[in-house]
């Protein structure tokens, strides 16, 4: 009786450890996730060559691979969620994303809702006509109308010349728009409009209004996925990674600090 009392608290005893052992191993990454191993993000899939939908429904572009990129790092699996742009700081602020890859730059009015990773690449907003307007800067779009996406920097660029904005759920419909003969102007990411004349639409890139980081946003109280993000990217830009998938969409590295070169 004895032997088999002692049997019985011994093995209570290993199953009490292994189930501590189990509970620091679940919060040893300490990262508040939507789903157990998974990296649940959003893009708008709207944003090429950031983002883009397939034929299939799924998303490609650059904001993606670095999507990808750094879920392997964090040792997770990558779920895309396709999110319209202007929703999607309040989707991780509210806990339905783990994080946003979609190519968002670092404002102090975003930074009120959500933290940034460090940018993963830097860029700038630029003023896009079509070939035969007389506009050359932002001064010249004084009471013209503009077309920006919305939820981007790019309103407040255009609040500098007119009060006549008109607003689009992607920057490459408005430029679409832009190039058959609506409004004066478009307000977009350089690299973007550069796309789009690639793609054969009728326009012209003019001033360029700044310089931009583009960061990961993650949920305020997440402190520790953060961590992990920053780590993940550091790891890429060191191995040569995001300069890889640069080149591969862009054609030019647009991940370095150019404040830096």
């Amino acid at each position: 009786m004895r032997h088999w009392l002692k049997g019985i608290i011994a093995a209570a005893f290993v199953l009490v450890l292994a189930a501590c052992g189990g509970s620091e191993e679940a919060s040893k990454s300490g990262m508040d996730l939507v789903n157990d191993d998974k990296f649940t993000y959003a893009a708008s899939g709207e944003f090429k060559p950031f983002s883009y939908t397939n034929d299939d429904g799924s998303m490609s572009g650059f904001d993606i691979d670095v999507a990808e990129a750094v879920a392997k790092e964090l040792g997770l699996e990558p779920v895309q969620n396709k999110f319209k742009f202007g929703g999607i700081v309040e989707g991780v602020k509210s806990g339905r994303f783990d994080a946003a890859v979609a190519s968002h730059t670092i404002t102090e009015e975003r930074l009120k809702a959500v933290n940034f990773s460090t940018p993963y690449y830097y860029s700038g907003p630029q003023i896009y006509v079509r070939p035969d307007s007389s506009v050359e800067t932002l001064a010249d779009l004084k009471g013209m109308e503009i077309a920006v996406s919305k939820g981007s920097t790019y309103t407040s660029n255009a609040e500098e010349a007119t009060d006549n904005i008109q607003f689009y759920d992607s920057d490459v419909v408005a430029l679409e728009a832009l190039s058959k003969g609506k409004h004066d102007a478009v307000i977009t990411d350089f690299v973007t409009g550069k796309e789009a004349i690639g793609a054969g639409m009728k326009i012209e890139g003019k001033e360029l209004l700044g310089r931009s980081e583009q960061a990961i946003a993650v949920a305020k109280d997440n402190k520790e996925l953060l961590e992990k993000v920053n780590e993940a990217l550091e790891t890429l830009r060191e191995n040569g990674t995001l300069t890889e998938i640069s080149k591969k969409y862009i054609g030019e590295d647009i991940t370095v600090d150019p404040e830096r070169e």
